[in-house]
């Protein structure tokens, strides 16, 4: 099953959907804002370089930024968005050379941010559906919100400006929560596995609980409240976590092979996630 070390099989359209922080402008170090807070050190309005930007876009202090206080910049990833936006939108003329063309390219961002995650969970989910025996027409569902999403991201800037992005989550969202359902069905049928209880839900509010060593497998944390939790040892295999907040969630010892929808930035939101791997296992 694809997971977050495991990268799932891309469309040949789809951009590259990892960060090559060498093909972008230095885009998140300029056009987000950040408040001075456990994760950042200052403030800093949008549209506004952080100190740490040197002139080839690269960050002064890349190699011990959580030693300096900047974890929130170690945590966000952008889905390869910024060298899409660099390279592709753009055409590689960036921000210093054609300051006019700054506000725009800062105001595409998050879009083309949201839509490389959609790209992403879209190809975990038709990987899965491979996998899992999904009928085919879901499986060609989200073989054409791929390809119609990939797209999306090859639009100009003003196209971009212009798309209704809750619709496209709209669309997206439901082949997710399908391919997730018989995904774990089909799981808990062939290991007999007993449906986790109630209280691990969809949107459940599990800040800072006590999960130490529970049976979670197959369960639907998708948008859960996981922030604090202590989940050393917890079996989550085949889980589904699209979504759900680990900030601070203690994964130690976790089980996290084959969970559904599990990101890079969750991973690295969790403590201690310099110990780990994308694997989620310990590195010692």
């Amino acid at each position: 099953m694809p997971t977050a070390a495991n990268p799932p099989t891309l469309g040949p359209s789809v951009p590259l959907l990892e960060p090559d922080c060498s093909r972008c402008f230095g885009l998140c170090c300029v056009a987000l804002p950040f408040a001075r807070s456990a994760d950042f050190p200052v403030s800093k309005p949008a549209a506004e370089p952080c100190r740490n930007l040197s002139r080839d876009f690269s960050c002064g202090i890349h190699d011990r930024l959580r030693e300096q206080g900047w974890k929130g910049c170690t945590v966000f990833d952008c889905f390869g968005a910024g060298q899409q936006v660099s390279q592709v939108t753009f055409e590689g003329v960036s921000w210093r050379e054609a300051p006019e063309t700054a506000a725009q390219m800062y105001a595409v961002l998050p879009v083309m941010h949201q839509l490389h995650e959609m790209l992403s969970h879209l190809s975990a989910a038709i990987a899965l559906s491979s996998v899992s025996e999904a009928p085919p027409t879901l499986a060609r569902e989200l073989e054409a919100a791929q390809r119609e999403v990939a797209a999306a991201t090859a639009a100009p800037a003003e196209e971009l400006l212009s798309l209704d992005l809750p619709a496209w989550r709209g669309r997206v969202g439901p082949l997710l929560r399908q391919t997730s359902e018989r995904v774990r069905h089909a799981v808990r049928s062939e290991q007999s596995i007993v449906k986790p209880a109630r209280r691990f839900r969809r949107h459940a509010d599990l800040v800072g609980a006590d999960l130490r060593g529970l049976d979670l497998r197959t369960a639907d944390l998708n948008g859960a409240l996981l922030i604090g939790a202590d989940l050393r040892g917890a079996d989550l295999r085949h889980a589904d976590l699209l979504g759900a907040d680990l900030r601070d969630a203690d994964l130690d010892g976790a089980r996290l092979e084959a969970v559904l929808f599990l990101t890079r930035p969750q991973l690295a939101a969790a403590r201690p996630a310099s110990s780990r791997g994308h694997d989620g296992h310990r590195r010692e």
